[in-house]
């Protein structure tokens, strides 16, 4: 079978080393989450979900209109399950990381909308090779700020990003442009987006990872 036809499940390494730093134990979905009682059995034994980068969202399939000619589209089965764990996951409180696409599938996930195409959309520069270093402004007093400070560099790949993060969610950090760099929901014990992918920063930006792994330790027993 030609690698091209070959399915397979596909996570840089970069993710898991950042888990790995932060103290947790990283876990990689199997394909194939199509039910309630997978998702179920799944998020029982994590203590945290991380929501990796990756291709767009399909968002004819999410009621929100047309898929831009651009766009390299999310396998469907892989966005119905990261969909399906997301919400199951805010649901249950477990603590949440969406990085890059994962950011852009919490937001909608809460009602934000998104721009399909930065380009036509936003006027925004993206590199032609997909990435652009860039500076980011963080709100104090947020949880997102807590992990990484209030001004950094980051490093982005991605032509789409959210317009709106949808009710309840706070937009906590923003580039020169005004493009929306990350998102928090105060009402969840820990559920952070950020557009920017802290696993290749140098050096690696590892206090969203250690933010996310203390929020999913059990609370110590009385006494």
């Amino acid at each position: 079978m030609a690698d091209a036809e070959r399915r397979a499940c596909y996570l840089p390494d970069s993710y898991s080393e950042a888990v790995l730093r932060a103290g947790g134990i990283p876990l990689v979905r199997p394909p194939g989450v199509d039910s309630p009682a997978l998702v179920d059995d799944l998020l029982g034994m994590a203590g945290a979900l991380v929501i990796p980068g990756g291709r767009d969202l399909d968002t004819e399939r999410l009621g929100l209109g047309p898929v831009h000619p651009r766009a390299r589209l999310t396998p469907t089965a892989l966005q119905d399950a990261d969909m399906a764990l997301a919400s199951a996951a805010l649901e249950r409180d477990l603590p949440v990381l969406g990085i890059c696409y994962g950011m852009q599938l919490l937001g909608l996930l809460g009602g934000g909308s998104l721009c399909q195409h930065l380009d036509d959309e936003a006027g925004t520069h993206i590199s032609p090779d997909g990435t652009v270093r860039h500076d980011v402004r963080v709100t104090p007093g947020t949880r997102t700020a807590a992990a990484v400070g209030t001004e950094l560099q980051v490093w982005s790949a991605h032509h789409q990003a959210l317009d709106s993060a949808g009710p309840g969610w706070l937009v906590t950090a923003q580039d020169p442009g005004g493009l929306i760099e990350a998102i928090e929901h105060p009402g969840h014990r820990l559920a952070i987006g950020v557009q920017w992918h802290p696993e290749r920063a140098e050096p690696p930006q590892d206090g969203l990872f250690e933010a996310l792994v203390s929020a999913a330790a059990p609370a110590p027993l009385p006494g």
